[in-house]
């Protein structure tokens, strides 16, 4: 939880000043929490995408106007459909004396022995859903699946966490298997909705 990021007080309310503020590199947001006040607020924007692109569900440290540090995680980002570009973010703040449920971003490292044999790699799931006091969340996990072979299967059960932090997903759920390239044509191709 070292990653501070300033959140400073919104006076600007009109579409036309939000606009304006974005065009500065100021993104709108928001900040809630059980018992709390709703703070209007404003972001830099690089420092957001510089968050964003290490760990978008990390435990932030909000340095808000008045020079306090709470601790808050990104809720929700309004994104534009068109460029993609964050127009709105909402943080809530995180009570370190409650167990939280989040999500964990896991990383596959090395190569398959199934994929150096001629199979396929199919990765089914990136993240799974996990319960544990903020503090204990994981920013991530590296798996090494580099002794799957072709016909093997990587369940959320196979992931091994710290003490703390309980698994939410279903244990059974696959994560990543290695396919023949045959198995993976006999696959019926998707029908158009």
């Amino acid at each position: 939880m070292s990653k501070f990021i300033q959140l400073s007080n919104r006076t600007a309310e009109t579409k036309s000043n939000l606009n304006a503020a974005r065009k500065q590199g100021h993104i709108p947001a928001v900040l809630y929490g059980v018992n709390k006040d709703t703070l209007s607020l404003e972001v830099n924007e690089k420092e957001l995408l510089d968050v964003l692109r290490t760990n978008p569900r990390a435990i932030l440290q909000g340095k808000l106007s008045d020079n306090t540090a709470v601790p808050v995680v990104v809720q929700d980002i309004q994104k534009d459909s068109m460029s993609g570009k964050v127009l709105h973010i909402d943080f809530q703040h995180v009570n370190m004396s409650i167990s939280m449920d989040s999500k964990v971003t896991i990383h596959f490292a090395g190569e398959a022995a199934g994929v150096k044999a001629g199979g396929s790699l199919q990765v089914e799931l990136y993240e799974v859903e996990v319960r544990c006091m903020p503090g204990d969340l994981p920013t991530s996990m590296e798996v090494d699946i580099s002794s799957l072979a072709i016909g093997d299967q990587l369940l959320v059960s196979d992931l091994i966490f710290q003490d703390g932090v309980e698994v939410l997903t279903d244990p059974s759920t696959v994560m990543i298997q290695i396919k023949t390239v045959h198995e993976e044509e006999e696959e019926p191709a998707a029908t158009p909705a």
